[in-house]
């Protein structure tokens, strides 16, 4: 028997799809959730073996409950459900653990298969999901961002790591903790533990006065 849990914080659409689960051979839903919070407590009661995801939930969303479940059971598969195809949370879910993105307009046919093919280990993701990530890893592989390497910036006894400068150069460029996350295909849990980093290296903790301050270092080497 496929156990689901299905987390979305709409009604009509969770009672839908657990009509459509219940009416499967070999399928049940064992639990519905209309946040994150509620869907993570779900999973560490009653161990699904696969979770239907919205991401725009209150409490806590569908990227970071994803991440959670992940960490704390990673043999249960996660679905996200969205309307949405965009390639920034394309990223932050697959990044995090999915197995794969659903347009909620799809149909109810589908969806049962996709909750299957989730078992064995597939991944899915519609044509319009494909499109958009497939544009958005051919623009990162085209960025200069996303290809730095021997960045000169230090200043006297300061040194930074490779991966710090190309957080540097991403703050500098006035990207945001999610933008860069996206372009170095890291969480931005941890993009902040390194501007954390380079703060206490330069002695301020105001981004605004981090900048400038990286920006006089990187110009004094290229000048």
């Amino acid at each position: 028997m496929i156990r689901v849990i299905i987390a979305d914080d709409h009604a009509l659409l969770r009672d839908g799809l657990q009509t459509i689960i219940n009416m499967q051979e070999g399928m049940e839903v064992v639990a519905v959730a209309e946040n994150g919070q509620q869907a993570y407590d779900a999973t560490a009661t009653l161990k699904p073996d696969v979770i239907l995801m919205d991401i725009q939930m209150p409490v806590m969303n569908g990227i970071t409950c994803t991440k959670r479940i992940k960490q704390d059971f990673p043999n249960t598969a996660v679905i996200i459900l969205t309307t949405f195809s965009d390639d920034e949370y394309i990223i932050d879910g697959l990044v995090n653990g999915a197995s794969g993105f659903l347009l909620k307009n799809l149909p109810a046919a589908k969806i049962v298969e996709a909750i299957r093919d989730a078992l064995k280990g597939h991944l899915m993701l519609p044509n319009e999901v494909a499109a958009k990530l497939s544009a958005r890893l051919a623009y990162l592989s085209q960025s200069s961002s996303f290809a730095l390497h021997n960045i000169p910036i230090h200043h006297e006894e300061i040194e930074f790591t490779e991966r710090e400068k190309q957080v540097i150069i991403l703050m500098i460029d006035g990207k945001t903790n999610r933008e860069i996350a996206a372009i170095l295909f890291i969480s931005e849990g941890t993009v902040k533990n390194y501007i954390t980093i380079v703060y206490q290296k330069i002695g301020t903790n105001d981004r605004t006065k981090a900048v400038l301050l990286l920006k006089d270092m990187l110009l004094d080497e290229t000048s």
